[in-house]
């Protein structure tokens, strides 16, 4: 029996289609299957793929509480922030996933900056609906009619948050009399001292974290294992805070297993405000918070001709694959003393 070649074009919509998964059944008409087939007389039919719809905002919720579960606290508290920008935005009305299309994303992203939120923010809260979204997607209660395509999802370069070596100098030497702004001033160095380390690694640091002169620990982002060596600076603020019998370094977290992210969190709020209060008060124009110590670290380090190599690692940044293959040759105690020539700095 002689052979015969079909061929079949298909339109870009097919295709797209075939990609979510629709069935594609093919008929010829009026030949026999024995007779030539004449490829104008294809007729493709499409299937489209099954859409089980359904709430869009009770699967919303499902994935907040999913990451609950899972230990993942901070990131269902974004996906919560996001949820609450849609909710307002549809006026507390529910939606299907099948109703979500371009147009409706544009407005949703006008409606974000209608509130004076910076591109970035409303990127944010695009991303997060966006990972939503494709998880309805994979869980078939939609085709994906990339509803995302025309709204804005990437991330500006934005100022860094960095203090001069001088107005570090200043903050450490200020007189204060508050004990709530000399309390904000000594975690603000302590945070520099370590290397910019984050407030909530800052209050988990444990007692039996350091040792023989060195502090031990993994960052709660990264889960990343840090080592820094403990100077003088460091431990004259902790003598300033007596541990007795507390469980951490730092006076932060003061009731170990009794909510301890909302005792955390509400410190750190105190102490930006505070921070702020004390910006105000010695003439620093900078957004003062914990978060410009750990960029004021980089920022200085970069000035001081520190290599970018021991700047990354000693932030732990090591997320960067050129950055992690070159840093297994670095002596990690020429990241301390780096470290030392900083601290030395502001004295």
């Amino acid at each position: 029996m002689k052979p015969y070649i079909l061929k079949i074009e298909l339109e870009r919509e097919h295709i797209r289609a075939l990609e979510q998964g629709a069935v594609l059944t093919i008929s010829v008409k009026g030949v026999p299957s024995s007779a030539n087939v004449d490829e104008d007389e294809a007729d493709v039919q499409e299937t489209p793929p099954t859409e089980s719809g359904g709430s869009f905002f009770g699967f919303f919720l499902q994935q907040i509480d999913r990451l609950q579960a899972s230990g993942s606290a901070r990131t269902s508290e974004t996906y919560r922030a996001a949820f609450r920008k849609l909710l307002d935005f549809r006026k507390g009305q529910d939606l299907s996933p099948t109703e979500m299309d371009s147009p409706m994303m544009e407005c949703f992203q006008g409606f974000l900056r209608s509130q004076n939120l910076s591109m970035n923010s409303v990127s944010f809260y695009i991303r997060i609906l966006r990972a939503v979204y494709r998880r309805a997607v994979e869980a078939g209660m939609t085709v994906n009619r990339c509803p995302f395509r025309h709204v804005y999802t990437g991330i500006a370069q934005t100022n860094k948050r960095a203090l001069t070596i001088e107005e570090i100098r200043t903050i450490k030497h200020a007189p204060l009399i508050l004990p709530s702004e000399r309390f904000a001033r000594d975690m603000f160095l302590f945070s520099f001292y370590m290397r910019g380390m984050s407030f909530v690694d800052m209050a988990y640091l444990k007692k039996s974290d350091l040792q023989d002169g060195m502090l031990i620990y993994k960052r709660h982002k990264t889960g990343q294992r840090l080592s820094v060596r403990w100077e003088p600076a460091m431990q004259e603020i902790v003598d300033r805070y007596p541990s007795g019998n507390r469980t951490y370094i730092l006076p932060i977290i003061k009731k170990p297993g009794i909510n301890e992210r909302n005792q955390y969190r509400g410190k750190q709020n105190r102490i930006n405000k505070a921070l702020k209060d004390i910006a105000h008060r010695i003439n620093i124009s900078q957004n003062l918070s914990m978060y410009c110590a750990r960029h004021s670290w980089a920022t200085i380090a970069r000035e001081q001709k520190f290599p970018i190599s021991i700047i990354s690692h000693g932030m732990g940044h090591a997320n960067e694959r050129t950055t992690e293959i070159y840093l297994k040759s670095i002596d990690v105690a020429v990241i301390d003393n780096c470290n030392q020539k900083l601290i030395s700095l502001i004295d």
